[in-house]
C-alpha cells in the first residue's frame, strides 16, 4: 500500500507539501499540486483516515525501534526506556527492525504516519531513515550506534576503549595471537570495537594480520562460523575478543564442539554482559555496558527534546566495565 512518502518521491516534493495537497490548502503552486495529483493516481493512494487524525495532534506514543530483539543487550535498554517513559506520560512501542534497513524504514513510516511523539533508534547504519525523521520535526535519539552525516541526540558507550580492555587483559595473561570476530563493516559499534582491539595490540607490542580478523553480523551463528574459520585458518589463535554477546556465544559453542580447551588452548573475552556468563564452565570473561542506563539516558533525551525542540543536538557517552572471570585466566 502507498504511502504519503510514497507519493512525495513520486512528485519529487515534499511529504509536508502532499500533505497541504490532500487537506485542499490554497497556498500550494499549481504545478506542485499537479504533480502530487498525479503520483497520488498512479500509485492509487488512499489517506488513511486514522493516520490523518492523528496528525492533528501528537500521540502520547514512543517508537523504540532495535536491531534485534532477540538480543539480550536490547531488554534492559528498553526497561530504561519505558521507566522514563512511562513516568513521563509516554507509552513505549516496540519495533524490531531485524538489522534489515527495508523493515527499518517501514517502521520509520508508520512512526511518521501514526504521529508518534518520539523515535529512539538502533539503526541498521542507514542515515536516510533516521533523517527522514528529522525533516518531519519527529523528535528523535539514536542510541547504541552513531549515525553518519546527520546531528541527532546520541547516546553510546566508548566502544573502543572496552575492546582495548578486553583485548589488553588477553595481552596481560600471556596471549600473543589474539583474533577479533567483530561485526559488519558498516556498524559503528563493531568498526569501533574492532579499533580498539588493534590499538590494544599495538600497545602490546603484538601483530594484528588481517588473517586473525572476521566480520560476522552480530548473531550466534555468526560467531559459531568465524570461530570455524579461524580454527581452520593452519595457524588458529591461542585467544580471541568476540565484539558482542550473541557472537561470543557461537564463538564458544565451536570451541566446545571441536573439543578446544577454555582458556588452556583459547582464552574468550567477549563484548555485552551475557546471561548465565557466571554459569559458564568456565565463566566467561566480559566487557559489560551500563545498558539501562544507556535506554534511561536516551528516554532522558528525549524527553527533554518534546519539551525544547530548538536546543543543539547531544551526544552522551557511558563507560563500560571489564568483567573479568575464567575464560581469559590461564
Amino acid at each position: 500500500m502507498a504511502t504519503i512518502y510514497d507519493v512525495a518521491q513520486r512528485a519529487q516534493v515534499s511529504p509536508a507539501t502532499v500533505s497541504r495537497v490532500l487537506n485542499g490548502q490554497a497556498t500550494v503552486d499549481p504545478d506542485l499540486a499537479a504533480r502530487v495529483q498525479t503520483a497520488v493516481r498512479d500509485l492509487n493512494y488512499r489517506p488513511n483516515s486514522v493516520a490523518r487524525n492523528l496528525r492533528r495532534s501528537r500521540t502520547t506514543l514512543w517508537a523504540v525501534i532495535i536491531s534485534d530483539v532477540g538480543n539480550p543487550f536490547f531488554t534492559a535498554l528498553v526497561r530504561g526506556v519505558e521507566d522514563v517513559g512511562q513516568r513521563a506520560g509516554y507509552s513505549v512501542v516496540l519495533c524490531n527492525s531485524d538489522e534489515d534497513p527495508a523493515k527499518e524504514a517501514r517502521y520509520v513510516t508508520a512512526a511518521l504516519e501514526d504521529q508518534m511523539a518520539g523515535v529512539i533508534i538502533s539503526s541498521s547504519g542507514r542515515s536516510a531513515n533516521v533523517q527522514r525523521l528529522i525533516e518531519a520535526g519527529t523528535p528523535v535519539v539514536a542510541i547504541d550506534r552513531q549515525i553518519s552525516g546527520t546531528r541527532v541526540d546520541s547516546v553510546l558507550v566508548d566502544n573502543e576503549h572496552g575492546a582495548e580492555l578486553a583485548t589488553a587483559h588477553l595481552a596481560e595473561h600471556g596471549y600473543r595471537r589474539i583474533a577479533c570476530i567483530t561485526g559488519p563493516r558498516t556498524v559503528s559499534t563493531a568498526v569501533q570495537r574492532l579499533r580498539g582491539y588493534q590499538r590494544a595490540l599495538a600497545a602490546a607490542g603484538l601483530e594484528a594480520p588481517d588473517s586473525l580478523v572476521r566480520h560476522a553480523d552480530f548473531r550466534e551463528d555468526g560467531g559459531y562460523a568465524a570461530m570455524a574459520s579461524l580454527l581452520d585458518a593452519g595457524d588458529p589463535p591461542d585467544a580471541v575478543f568476540a565484539a558482542n554477546n550473541l557472537m561470543t556465544v557461537g564463538a564458544v559453542e565451536c570451541l566446545v564442539d571441536r573439543g578446544v580447551a577454555i582458556p588452556a588452548e583459547i582464552g574468550v573475552v567477549g563484548f555485552d554482559e551475557i546471561p548465565g556468563a557466571r554459569l559458564f564452565r568456565p565463566s566467561l570473561t566480559t566487557i559489560a555496558q551500563p545498558t539501562y542506563e544507556l535506554g534511561r539516558t536516551a528516554a532522558t533525551l528525549l524527553a527533554e527534546r518534546i519539551a525544547e525542540p530548538d536546543r543543539p543536538p547531544s551526544t552522551v557517552t557511558l563507560q563500560t566495565d571489564l568483567k573479568i572471570r575464567e575464560s581469559s585466566q590461564r
